[in-house]
Order: C-alpha cells, then structure tokens, then sequence
C-alpha cells in the first residue's frame, strides 16, 4: 500500500510580515480568530489584488479555520475578487433605482468603450468590469463604483469620460460638481429647476408628502 504524504504549506512563508502583522491586529480585536475572516481577506487583497488559492489557505492557517469555511466568507462578498481583475474594478449598480434612471445606457457606453462585458478584464489589465445588486445611491442613481469611490448621477458621457481620466491618471475628483453645473447651466437656458442636489432635507420631504396625498 502507497502512502501519499501531503504537505502543509506554512502562511509564515507565504504571507508577508505586513499583512500578517495586519491580520493579527485583526484578530486581536475580535471575539474569536475566525470572525476576521473577512477583514483579513480584505487585508491581502489589499496588497495583491486578488485572493488566490494560496492566498485563501494561507489566510485560514493563520486565522485557525479550514479553507472551505474563509471559502463560504470569500464568496459570500462579492468585494472579494477569487480570480485576477484588473488594475480598477468597475461596479455597475443594476438596482431598480438604476434601472429607472438610465442604467442600460450608461452600461452600453461603458461595454463599447473598453471592449468588454460583465466579469471580463481589458486586454491592457487596467479595468474589469462587474454588476452589483446596490450601491446604496438609489437617490442619486445611476451609479457606479471604482475602487472605493462612489460616481453618481450617471450620464453615458459622463460615464465613459471617467473612464478616460483613470486611464489617463487623471483625477476624478471634482467630476459630480463639473456635471451638477453642466446640467444647473442647461436647465437655466431651458428655464427649468435645477439639480435636485440643491433641494434641501425639508423641499425633499415636502415632495414625498405631495406625492403621498396625491395617492390618496
């Protein structure tokens, strides 16, 4: 009878002194090892992009749980990548808010100016492309999210000339005021209202009591 040894890769020889000194921080603040589970992910995707399966087994060596369990975790948020992606990750929220509010358009835009469809990676490595069930911008919908920045109200144009900055390393920062202007600019010429970004809490609440009578 042949007996197979197997080996168990240590994560002190995998992990970096950086991210294990991450994850032990972790760790310590939690009731139990385990439960920094998803924070120690977060920990090494930070620093390689991605979780792979070494990357996983590592992780769950280190946190004293077996690999099928950091799986459940790891697949359960869909912020964790188990595959390579590119340099910036697009989510695309497709909530109904979105749906309501030009989602389609602004996902075409984006699908037929980096070549690609949902779970795909340009050929240069720099974005991936991903849907997300909710962003959390239903007011300010369509909405999208690279990294960790929110880009709301959304308009093809404004979408793909995102994009084009990124790649370009040119800074988004102030994108939302630049349109919110184009648009106050063009409904003053028109003689409508401005941006609703404009409205304060009570004009907001006033147009969802109007709203409610009127459904009486």
């Amino acid at each position: 009878m042949q007996i197979i040894n197997t080996i168990t890769p240590d994560y002190r020889s995998y992990l970096s002194k950086e991210e294990m000194a991450a994850i032990e921080h972790e760790a310590s603040i939690m009731e139990t090892r385990e439960a920094a589970g998803i924070e120690a992910l977060k920990v090494v995707q930070k620093h390689r992009g991605w979780i792979s399966d070494d990357s996983l087994y590592a992780i769950a060596q280190m946190l004293n749980m077996s690999a099928a369990e950091l799986e459940g975790v790891a697949t359960f948020y869909n912020l964790i990548y188990r595959q390579k992606v590119g340099r910036y990750v697009i989510h695309i929220c497709n909530s109904i808010s979105c749906h309501l509010s030009g989602y389609q358009q602004v996902l075409q835009a984006i699908k037929a100016h980096l070549g690609i469809d949902y779970g795909q990676t340009t050929a240069d490595g720099m974005f991936t492309l991903l849907s997300n069930a909710c962003l959390g911008g239903c007011d300010k919908a369509p909405v999208m999210m690279i990294g960790e920045r929110h880009y709301e109200y959304l308009t093809p144009e404004k979408a793909v000339e995102i994009l084009e900055k990124i790649a370009a390393g040119a800074s988004t920062e102030n994108y939302l005021s630049s349109f919110l202007n184009e648009g106050d600019a063009a409904a003053d010429r028109e003689n409508k209202p401005r941006s609703r970004d404009y409205l304060d809490d009570d004009d907001v609440a006033g147009e969802i009591s109007e709203m409610e009578l009127s459904d009486d």
